[in-house]
């Protein structure tokens, strides 16, 4: 009888145990979603860069963090490589560079992207260390307020403003924040050169 009672007490403590740590994890688990979701949400999300045509800036496959909050403020600026919903299908995500911000006349001539605008009436050459082939056409475009002209950094294999057109900036994603993998190319900001 005594053997009965004695089980009994351990099988209520167990029970106990094993409901409060069930209570705990469940507060963990909401207190954990009250924190990922807002962040996934609004402020960064991952991002699996595909194709070739920000090579060799970055490779098919590689895994990214982009910072929204950033663009939310608007602290949008030339060469950042951002990533946006396609203006021909706002399902799909592309990843290039800023080149032309809003009001501004981007000429492409003889391989060269000269910009012309309020502080640069005469325009300015890009230097651009991060293309790998030279050669690549183009045209003149001109931006409007909120609007951007984006290209890849593989000209020649970039879906990009020179074909499908300017970018409004509604379709903004954020920018590249953190590369984190492969491994071996981890980094901060990736892709950054500055004007």
């Amino acid at each position: 009888m005594e053997n009965n009672k004695i089980q009994n007490v351990l099988s209520n403590e167990k029970f106990k145990k094993f409901m409060q740590d069930g209570w705990d994890l469940l507060k963990f688990a909401v207190i954990a979603l009250a924190i990922v979701i807002p962040i996934r949400l609004w402020v960064a999300q991952p991002f699996v860069v595909s194709g070739e045509s920000m090579y060799p800036t970055f490779d098919n496959g590689q895994y990214l963090i982009i910072d929204e909050i950033s663009y939310i403020v608007g602290n949008i600026k030339r060469g950042d490589v951002v990533v946006f919903r396609y203006p021909g299908d706002h399902k799909r995500f592309f990843i290039k560079r800023i080149i032309g911000l809003p009001n501004e006349k981007i000429s492409i001539k003889n391989n060269e992207v000269t910009i012309t605008n309020k502080d640069n009436p005469e325009g300015f050459k890009l230097n651009e260390p991060y293309i790998n082939e030279k050669t690549f056409d183009g045209g003149d475009y001109t931006t409007k307020n909120d609007e951007y002209f984006t290209m890849g950094d593989n000209r020649n294999r970039s879906s990009d403003s020179r074909f499908w057109g300017i970018l409004p900036s509604n379709l903004l994603i954020g920018r590249a924040y953190l590369r984190l993998l492969p491994i071996k190319d981890i980094s901060y900001l990736p892709g950054v050169f500055n004007q």
